[in-house]
């Protein structure tokens, strides 16, 4: 049981962990000082919804026709190189540091806002908590909830240690020699990932 857990945890942080308009926005949050709590709170549980639907929707989905697990397995391992390659590119890229999101939150209503709408506006997230961790899924028969339940520990871990965290990081955020080596270390999970799928498939 342990195993599908952490498979789930390391998916979901590696798919989190690439800097987009909503961990900036988090980021920010933290540094500021403000809402954090709720901040962190929203997009987790968010994840978690996301997440869950997912998975039990690939459950469905398989259960009815068989075709569909191998195609979604050799269209999520695609994906997977393709998001591998993206990390790696930006490895590359010397200006690779994080910009904190621009926006600001001044209540708690506009914290709460600013957050559900970089979440689920957001056509990436759908892409990862959906389809991708929905698909990878079907390969844990028995064990999906064990998966399901790594990858939002791997939301709540990143959030909370994101937006509490943020003050004390903020000098290692600002070099982009950390973001090259964090960006690598996506790709190659990634890869990784998209080997263990097309090996699972031909087995």
């Amino acid at each position: 049981m342990t195993m599908p857990l952490v498979a789930g945890f390391m998916l979901g942080l590696s798919l989190i962990l690439p800097i987009g308009a909503q961990n900036a926005f988090v980021l920010r949050v933290g540094l500021r000082g403000r809402h954090i709590l709720a901040v962190c709170l929203t997009c987790a549980l968010s994840d978690a919804v996301l997440i869950l639907a997912g998975v039990t929707g690939f459950a469905t989905i398989s259960a009815a026709m068989p075709w569909a697990e191998p195609t979604l397995r050799f269209a999520g391992a695609a994906f997977l190189v393709m998001y591998g390659v993206r990390s790696f590119m930006a490895a590359f890229q010397a200006d690779a540091a994080l910009k904190p999101s621009e926006a600001t939150a001044t209540t708690l209503g506009r914290a709460l806002l600013t957050s559900l709408a970089l979440t689920w506006l957001n056509p990436h997230v759908y892409l990862d908590t959906v389809v991708l961790i929905g698909s990878i899924s079907t390969q844990f028969d028995g064990s999906r909830g064990m998966f399901a339940l790594g990858a939002m520990l791997a939301s709540f871990t990143f959030f909370f240690s994101l937006g509490y965290g943020a003050r004390f990081l903020r000098p290692v955020f600002a070099r982009p020699a950390t973001w090259r080596f964090l960006d690598a270390g996506i790709g190659a999970v990634m890869w990784i990932t998209a080997a263990r799928l097309l090996l699972d498939g031909a087995a």
